[in-house]
């Protein structure tokens, strides 16, 4: 089964760039679809793969930073390839 993920990492602290940086580096080299925009990352690939690359590293995120929300959506289907028709 294919699923997408939005997600927005929000450390909460001053220096919130590096850590950010470091998650979405973490996502890129997992082999799966990762695309960025300035508000969120979007991960798209096989339900299993997705989730265990995402149990980890929300996990190392959550256990580095004192405090810090992760937004997430999902919807069961790979929407790497939309583009608006309107």
């Amino acid at each position: 089964m294919k699923i997408s993920v939005e997600l927005t990492l929000s450390p909460l602290q001053d220096d919130f760039e590096a850590p950010v940086i470091a998650f979405i580096k973490k996502l890129r080299d997992s082999g799966l679809t990762v695309l960025e925009n300035p508000m969120s990352t979007q991960i798209f690939g096989d339900y299993d793969a997705v989730m265990e690359l995402l149990n980890s590293e929300i996990r190392e995120s959550f256990e580095n930073l004192e405090h810090v929300v992760l937004t997430m959506k999902m919807a069961k289907s790979d929407r790497s390839e939309y583009e608006p028709h309107f």
